[in-house]
Order: C-alpha cells, then sequence, then structure tokens
C-alpha cells in the first residue's frame, strides 16, 4: 500500500488506516454493528475478532491504526496484538478525553462522558501507557470543540507541548456543525512559543464536506490530515436501505460497477483523491469488510468522485442530527 507523510510529524502513514471504534467495544452507532460481532459479546470473543482484523490489516499492507480511550478495551485489544504479532513500522494514534460509561452493554444511558481537562489528560495518558506503551506515535484530543473551550485551556496545552518533547506527536479530532471553525482555531494554537498541534482528524465524506477548506488550510500549514467516518457510519454503505437514500445509492451503485468495486469503496476513494488528505480510517469490524473497504486504492485517480457525486451533500446541521440518531447496536 503506498505510504505518505503524516504533515511535518515525521510519520509515515498508509493512505488507509484502521480505526478501532468498532471493534473495541460491544455497542457502536455503524449501521450492522450487531451483525458484524454476529451479537457476541464477550470479552474473549470481541478481542479475537479485533485481533484477526488487526492482522488482515496489517497483511494488508495499513500501517496506521487509530484508537482511543473510550473505545472500550481497544487500547488493550491493540496493544495485546502489538506484542504478539510483533509487528514493526506502523504508526499507533490514540485519544484522550472520553471515557468509557458503557459497561460492556450495547444499551446504556451514557456510552461515552466527555471532560478536557488537565487532570483527565494525566489520567488517561497513564492508562494510555499501561497499554500501549512505546508503541505510541500520536495523542489527540478527542472530539475537540469550540464549546467545550479545551483549545483555550492553558494548563491543558502546556501539558500537551510538554508530551511533544517525549517525541510524540500530538493532535486533535474534532466533530459536530463547527469542525470548520474548529480546525481554524486549531491551526493558530500555540503555547510556549511552539505550535501545539500536528495533526487533525475530521469527518468528511461525501454527504458531510463542511470542513474540506479547514482541512485544505491545515494540510497547508505541515498538520497532517486524517479523515475518519467516511462512510458515514455506514449510511454510504449497501446497508443504507433508507427509502431517501435510495437515488444517492442508485449513483454510487453505478460508479461501483464501473469499476469493478463496492460502493463503500466508491465513498472512500472520494476522500482519498482530496489532495489535502494523509490518511483515511477504515472503521471495519470484519476482515470481508476491511478487504473491500482497501479496493478504493483500485479506483483510478482522477476519476472526480466528488464532483459527480456533489449531490448527495448535506448541510453540516442535518448531518449531525442524522447522525445523532443512529441507534447504537
Amino acid at each position: 500500500m503506498i505510504t505518505r507523510p503524516l504533515g511535518r510529524t515525521g510519520l509515515q502513514v498508509s493512505r488507509i488506516g484502521l480505526g478501532l471504534a468498532a471493534l473495541g467495544r460491544p455497542g457502536y452507532i455503524n449501521l450492522g454493528h450487531a451483525d458484524d460481532l454476529n451479537h457476541q459479546y464477550d470479552v474473549a470473543a470481541m478481542q479475537a475478532r479485533a485481533a484477526q482484523v488487526l492482522q488482515a490489516a496489517y497483511d494488508a499492507g495499513i500501517r496506521y491504526f487509530d484508537a482511543a480511550r473510550s473505545y472500550g478495551k481497544a487500547e488493550q485489544f491493540l496493544g495485546e496484538w502489538l506484542r504478539s504479532s510483533q509487528v514493526e513500522e506502523i504508526v499507533i494514534g490514540s485519544k484522550w478525553g472520553y471515557e468509557y460509561t458503557a459497561g460492556w452493554q450495547v444499551e446504556a444511558e451514557v456510552h461515552e462522558e466527555k471532560q478536557h481537562t488537565v487532570e483527565r489528560l494525566n489520567q488517561q495518558w497513564e492508562e494510555t501507557g499501561e497499554t500501549l506503551g512505546s508503541r505510541l506515535n500520536l495523542y489527540q484530543i478527542h472530539s475537540a470543540t469550540l464549546e467545550s473551550g479545551v483549545l483555550e485551556k492553558t494548563d491543558v496545552l502546556h501539558r500537551l507541548v510538554e508530551l511533544k518533547q517525549n517525541s510524540i506527536a500530538i493532535g486533535l479530532s474534532v466533530s459536530g456543525p463547527r469542525q470548520k471553525e474548529t480546525i481554524e482555531k486549531a491551526i493558530e494554537v500555540h503555547c510556549d512559543g511552539v505550535r501545539v498541534f500536528d495533526t487533525v482528524q475530521a469527518t468528511w465524506n461525501l454527504l458531510e464536506t463542511s470542513a474540506g477548506a479547514a482541512l485544505a488550510a491545515a494540510h497547508q500549514a505541515g498538520l497532517g490530515v486524517i479523515i475518519k467516518e467516511a462512510l458515514a457510519n455506514g449510511r454510504l454503505t449497501s446497508r443504507n436501505n433508507d427509502p431517501a437514500f435510495a437515488q444517492s445509492r442508485e449513483q454510487l451503485s453505478h460508479l461501483a460497477g464501473e469499476g469493478g468495486v463496492s460502493i463503500d469503496a466508491i465513498a472512500i476513494a472520494a476522500v482519498l483523491e482530496q489532495p489535502w488528505v494523509d490518511v483515511v480510517l477504515s472503521g471495519a469490524a470484519t476482515s470481508e469488510h476491511l478487504e473491500s473497504n482497501v479496493r478504493a486504492l483500485d479506483v483510478p485517480p482522477g476519476t472526480n468522485l466528488s464532483g459527480k457525486l456533489a449531490g448527495l451533500n448535506e448541510a453540516p446541521a442535518d448531518y449531525w442530527s442524522r447522525r445523532s440518531r443512529l441507534d447504537w447496536n
């Protein structure tokens, strides 16, 4: 698989990475997640499944793996796979800020609780160290927003700069209808005379493109750009049977048929054709879906998928409202 520098971090990443949000906990909001897990939520069964998908990803050439403290046991599963497989030349990212609160249940009143304080940062930094140790390359604020005020918290920023001095790249992930503004602010954040953020991870897909200009600016400023939710939590796959999606599904299917790939591969290829994207995450929970996602690399460059499929775009407020109504399963 082709690799590319992750901004100016000095890290080299594969164009497709693997995010562990759907592999590390019983409940997630991807369409069909329960079916992917065969409704088997035992910790040992889930760890075995995660190890299988992680190995399949590595064998496919994936060299970037992305976890978070709130992804249930994702860091633990990843860490144990790393120790057992002894793979090298990969980049590991994780995130702090959310605590997993679902108690290993599919349905929970609160699945994760956010707290962007220096106390939470220090606590989760220690926890991540226990699971991933020296294999960690990138540590990100999980879902930074303007409303949380984390980009203005001097104690947090100072601590992040301290971590940078230990050869850890520092990033942030963003979400919500104000991604654009959050990214624009993050680009300019400095502390102790240095730029704090080395990377940004954001949602960009054929339905939600509002952060594109800000991500291009981040890339221009030297930040690595990681794209999450390229498949819109399953809405850009064959699993989306919403009648309102029928026409869009037909368009995607037509292009997929021309390229000899699946709908999901077309959606990921549309992300990869953006010149400012360094790595796009697959959120696959099965080896079969991972293989289908990776076929995005078979789509010829210059196809202009985002232009051909511009009609799929939704207003940010509508997109994030629909996302918030997806069922955990």
